[in-house]
C-alpha cells in the first residue's frame, strides 16, 4: 500500500532515518510487483515487499546502510539484485532487483510534495540516481521537473511502463518509478453498518472512497487515510459531480433514496461499475420502476443486484463487506487489465 509515504515524516514534519526499498524489476515470479515499496527503520519496518526471507535480507541491508555514516555516498543508495531460490530459502524461480534510497532530512521537502501531491491524486514519476549521488527529480504526469533538474544524459523514458530500471549515456543506473494514485474511485452511499463494514475492509485496498450520507451524525470520528466523508442534504448531487468511470455502491437507510440514486447513476452514460444492495425482488421492484422513468433496459441490465461474490449468503455486515470488496476487487484488476492492453504509448524525454 503507501502507508510509508506517510511514515516518512512525523506530524512535527521531521524525517526518521530510514531506507525505502522498492522492487524495482521482476524476471519470472516474484512475491511482489515492480514498484512495490517498504520503509525500513532502525527498529521497524512499514508496508511490504513480501517474500518472507527476501524481506527479511533486505531489512538487513537496509538497516546496514543505516548503521554506516550519512556521509559516505556509497551508503545512501545502492541496487541489488536476489534470485529467489535455495540460497533465500524460496522456490519462485524468479529474480527480484531490489532498489535501497537511504532518507534523511535533507529529502524532507522532495517526499513532503509527493505526499500532497499524491493526497491531491495527482501523478509524479521519480527518478532516482541509484549508483551516484545526484538528487533525486520529480515530474508530474506531463513530464515537467517540480523537485531537481531532469538530467542531461537520460534519454526517454516509456511512462506506460511500471516501475524499471534504466541506463543513462554515462552507463549510470537509474530507477524510473511511477507514483500514480490509486485509479478505482468509489462512490460509497450509506453510513449504515454495511457502508461502515465496508469502508473498514476498503482501508488497506488499493482505491480511494468517497463516503455520502445525510446524516452528520452516523459518520465515524476517524476513517482510512483513503477515504473522504461527504455529509450533504442532496446526495443526488454528488451523482453528477463524480468524474467518469468512478464505480458506485448504493446502501442507504431508505429504498426511496436507493431509488432515486440508481436513476441518477444509470442515467450517467460514462458511470462505471454499479452495485446496488438488496435481494432479486428489490432489483424487479426496481427494474420497473426504472423503466417507468424512462431508463432504458440495457443500462438497467449493468445494475449489480444483489451485491457480492456468489456462494457467500451471510447476513453479517462484516461477511458482506468481505463479499462486496472481493468483488470490487475483481472489477478493478479486470478494468486494470483492460487499460494496460491498449496500445498506447506515452514518453517523457
Amino acid at each position: 500500500m503507501s502507508a510509508w509515504l506517510s511514515a516518512v515524516t512525523s506530524p512535527t514534519g521531521d524525517v526518521m532515518p530510514s531506507v525505502l526499498v522498492t522492487v524495482a524489476m521482476v524476471e519470472g515470479s516474484g512475491p511482489r510487483e515492480p514498484g512495490a515499496k517498504m520503509l525500513v527503520t532502525r527498529d521497524g519496518q512499514v508496508d511490504t515487499i513480501g517474500g518472507g526471507h527476501l524481506e527479511m535480507r533486505a531489512c538487513e541491508i537496509a538497516r546496514e546502510m543505516l548503521n554506516q555514516t550519512a556521509t559516505m555516498p556509497a551508503a545512501s543508495r545502492r541496487i541489488g539484485r536476489f534470485a529467489l531460490g535455495p540460497s533465500l530459502g524460496q522456490c519462485c524461480g524468479g529474480v527480484v532487483h531490489l532498489a535501497f534510497e537511504r532518507i534523511d532530512g535533507a529529502q524532507a521537502d522532495y517526499f513532503r510534495l509527493l505526499g500532497e501531491r499524491r493526497s491531491e491524486r495527482e501523478t509524479s514519476w521519480r527518478l532516482v540516481a541509484l549508483d551516484s549521488a545526484i538528487p533525486p527529480v520529480m515530474l508530474d504526469a506531463s513530464g515537467k521537473c517540480i523537485a531537481g533538474s531532469w538530467p542531461a544524459t537520460l534519454g526517454a523514458i516509456d511512462v506506460e511502463r511500471p516501475c524499471h530500471v534504466l541506463k543513462d549515456a554515462e552507463g549510470k543506473t537509474w530507477l524510473a518509478d511511477p507514483c500514480r494514485p490509486y485509479r478505482p474511485h468509489l462512490v460509497l452511499f450509506g453510513a449504515g453498518h454495511v457502508g461502515a463494514a465496508i469502508v473498514r475492509a476498503l482501508g488497506e485496498l488499493p482505491c480511494h472512497v468517497t463516503w455520502v450520507d445525510e446524516r452528520d451524525d452516523m459518520f465515524p470520528a476517524s476513517v482510512p487515510a483513503n477515504v473522504k466523508i461527504e455529509a450533504t442534504d442532496a446526495p443526488e448531487a454528488v451523482v453528477d459531480e463524480v468524474a467518469p468511470g468512478a464505480t458506485y455502491l448504493v446502501l442507504t437507510h431508505s429504498h426511496a433514496l436507493d431509488q432515486r440514486l440508481s436513476e441518477a447513476i444509470l442515467r450517467r452514460a460514462d458511470a462505471g461499475w454499479f452495485g446496488l444492495i438488496g435481494s432479486k425482488t428489490k432489483r424487479m421492484q426496481f427494474e420497473h420502476r426504472l423503466r417507468d422513468r424512462g431508463i432504458a433496459q440495457e443500462r438497467i441490465a449493468d445494475m449489480v443486484c444483489p451485491i457480492g461474490v456468489p456462494g457467500i449468503t451471510g447476513k453479517q455486515p462484516a461477511v458482506i463487506a468481505a463479499s462486496v470488496c472481493a468483488q470490487l476487487l475483481q472489477v478493478w484488476e479486470a478494468e486494470e487489465c483492460a487499460q494496460l492492453a491498449q496500445p498506447q504509448r506515452r514518453q517523457f524525454a
